[in-house]
């Protein structure tokens, strides 16, 4: 068993949590790099949710 399917073993039933605490790390990485990072944080953040789960990605802040 790898380390990604003990996370998800761990995450099932919290997606939604998880996916406000996705958004809400990129959001503080992207305010303390000043936004010069927010396309490659944006990538990472949909992958990170695509790995959690099949909630379909918003993008809330635009």
């Amino acid at each position: 068993m790898s380390i990604l399917d003990k996370i998800k073993g761990l995450l099932k039933g919290h997606e939604d949590q998880a996916h406000k605490g996705i958004e809400k790390a990129g959001d503080v990485f992207d305010s303390k790099t000043g936004n010069k990072y927010q396309g490659q944080v944006d990538t990472v953040q949909k992958k990170l949710a695509d790995q959690v789960g099949n909630r379909p990605p918003t993008d809330e802040r635009r």
